[in-house]
């Protein structure tokens, strides 16, 4: 597999996928990183159109690439920043000691024997909490980005430390859309105004992924508005860097801990519109941290407008509230840790067993990659 490098010539545009249109409320806001189908089609244009060749690409990715090239993945949702309690009369009774290395600590879920849980009727998983030690304090949540290599720690049991976490590396730039009267100083009308969100990387960062082609160093077209990327060959360091994180996310009989590389999606029952966060046939899954609702998320009631069978340019009138699928919504987010009690079954990827083409598809691109770690 090759890894490509994708370095923003302009502002990126991903809007999310909630329903929107100009006029009343007229805010969409952005996405970033994109879906890996965004990338993948962006790094796909660049290729012969080769029906052939199309059918044999696996994808992997997008993740950030900084500029000493360095590679940056989700952060694992369970972690927190904890400090020890300093007991020295200079600093005062439980104070933190400056000198002393900030590390993590990873939620675990609540004991339902302990007599603080009991008399709780228990349905579905056990909540999720901080560890409990007297000589330690909580400080807070790590940024959003963890390095491959610490995060091949953290599959192996390891504590890790600030410097091995990064925020979000871009700033954000309101785009307002107006279309004026011609002879006038007016909006033309309520649907003619309308607001994005789009994303500037900062300097030295870029996208990063994994394609199993060649590609030469070229220009592709990447997110909405016409909005270009450079491509060219990543640095042989990062092929290294997924190789050890990859070795290290190995499933094995002592492993207790799944961590999601790329947005998973998975189907309360086959054939089913309802999406959850988490498989219902993990039987030994006792916990669960993530950004995405435990028991629902994906589905919405929206009102969408019917297709009008003669030609217009005006806008259809609005149909009747019907049960629809927000797909943003429906994955679950990269960074989502799963807690085991047991062996857990040996999956690979969160995607749907069944459900046509797609489906296939989805596992191409390694929707729902999923990486082993073991218990601290």
């Amino acid at each position: 597999m090759g890894w490509y490098a994708l370095e923003p010539l302009d502002v990126l545009l991903f809007r999310e996928a909630r329903p929107f249109s100009p006029g009343e409320g007229a805010w969409a806001k952005g996405l970033f990183p994109p879906m890996p189908s965004t990338l993948f089609q962006a790094l796909r244009s660049a290729l012969p159109q080769d029906s052939s060749t199309d059918r044999n690409l696996c994808f992997i990715g997008p993740f950030l690439l900084d500029g000493e090239d360095t590679l940056w993945v989700p952060t694992p949702r369970d972690l927190l920043f904890v400090c020890p309690n300093s007991k020295t009369k200079e600093l005062g009774e439980g104070a933190p000691d400056p000198k002393v290395t900030v590390q993590t600590a990873r939620l675990r879920p609540v004991d339902r024997e302990s007599p603080a849980w009991k008399g709780v009727d228990w349905e579905g998983l056990s909540p999720m909490e901080a560890p409990l030690d007297p000589n330690r304090h909580v400080k807070g949540k790590p940024p959003a980005w963890i390095r491959a290599a610490a995060l091949a720690r953290y599959l192996e049991g390891e504590n890790l430390h600030e410097e091995d976490f990064f925020t979000d590396p871009w700033d954000v730039q309101v785009l307002t859309h107006i279309l004026m009267q011609t002879d006038k100083r007016q909006v033309a009308s309520e649907e003619s105004l309308f607001t994005e969100v789009a994303v500037r990387l900062r300097k030295g960062w870029r996208l990063v992924a994994g394609l199993t082609a060649e590609i030469g160093r070229t220009v592709v077209r990447l997110g909405g508005e016409g909005h270009r990327a450079l491509v060219y060959a990543a640095p042989d360091s990062i092929r290294a860097q997924w190789n050890t994180l990859k070795k290290a996310g190995r499933w094995s009989e002592q492993s207790r801990y799944a961590y999601l590389l790329t947005p998973g999606l998975i189907q309360t029952a086959e054939n089913s519109a309802v999406y959850c966060s988490y498989p219902g046939n993990w039987q030994t899954l006792t916990g669960c941290a993530t950004e995405k609702p435990i028991l629902w998320g994906g589905v919405s009631t929206i009102s969408r407008r019917k297709v009008s069978e003669t030609p217009s340019f005006a806008l259809p009138p609005r149909g009747t509230p019907s049960f629809a699928l927000l797909p943003q919504r429906a994955f679950v987010p990269p960074g989502t840790v799963y807690v085991f009690s047991s062996p857990p079954p040996q999956n690979t990827q969160l995607v749907p067993e069944a459900g046509g083409r797609w489906v296939e598809t989805f596992k191409k691109l390694q929707y729902g990659k999923l990486l082993w770690g073991r218990e601290p």
